[in-house]
């Protein structure tokens, strides 16, 4: 079923058709099934994007959980050739509803396998190499928003609508900060939009990466070195058009910019 259910999702967005629920013969039922889904789907779209290099996390503020139906935050891939550095650009015609979210994401320097499990706050930062401010890239597929609800679990097996990042410079010396209370602004052409601290992300955002870590573990993959993981955003997602300048600045973390053609 998950093969046939990657499938149609995978052939969906090739056919740049607008999210809705996979057909009942096909719909996850359970998060297993959702995630099984996920990972036909990612293999598929890793063929033309390359291996998977990181990860985001979903709903990671309690509003956005109870908005879509859910208890916990959800996560999804991040393939290699999607994940850009800053200054970057991208073409909006090449997504069907641009999104971008505004994050802090983490370097990982050392392995967190699925042995090491549970994970905490400590263990992770053990384990992280550099901090940095990143762009989410997402493409909603002109989602509409009311119906989520009622299949929340499609969310997960779309991969969480994710389209890859544009990450700052890794600021590997971040020790010295508290990420909790770290403030980022994010500007569209100049125009403020939104700020936020680094505990609008579950509390903390290593927090987030632990919860990544346990949430891999309990189906049976690790955080490995090298992967990049953006906590969530802590200011609310932004639809961005032709011409427009994104810039998020995250205090002692530095910029990110990205030009939307």
């Amino acid at each position: 079923m998950s093969t046939q259910a990657a499938r149609a999702l995978f052939d969906a967005h090739e056919r740049r058709e607008r999210f809705a629920p996979l057909p009942p013969h096909l719909a996850p039922r359970t998060i297993s099934d959702a995630h099984a889904i996920q990972e036909a789907f990612v293999a598929l779209r890793a063929d033309k994007l390359g291996a998977i290099a990181g990860y985001k996390i979903a709903l990671t503020s309690p509003q956005m959980r109870k908005f879509v139906g859910v208890d916990e935050p959800q996560a999804g891939m991040m393939l290699e050739s999607t994940i850009l550095q800053s200054p970057a650009r991208v073409r909006a015609a090449d997504y069907l509803r641009l999104i971008i979210e505004f994050e802090i994401a983490v370097k990982i320097g050392e392995d967190l396998p699925v042995a090491d499990k549970p994970f905490s706050r400590e263990r992770v930062a053990r384990s992280v190499e550099a901090v940095m401010p990143a762009l989410e890239i997402a493409d909603d597929r002109n989602a509409d928003y009311s119906q989520l609800a009622r299949h929340p679990l499609d969310l997960i097996a779309d991969n969480c609508w994710n389209e890859g990042a544009v990450l700052g410079a890794p600021v590997r010396d971040w020790q010295a900060l508290d990420l909790a209370a770290v403030r980022g602004e994010a500007s569209i052409n100049g125009n403020k939009v939104g700020e936020g601290v680094g505990a609008d992300a579950m509390g903390h955002p290593l927090d987030v990466v632990a919860w990544l870590a346990n949430h891999l573990a309990s189906i049976g993959r690790g955080l490995l070195r090298g992967d990049v993981v953006i906590t969530g955003s802590i200011v609310t997602s932004k639809t961005v058009n032709p011409g427009d300048f994104v810039r998020f600045s995250v205090a002692g973390l530095g910029t990110v910019e990205l030009q939307v053609d």
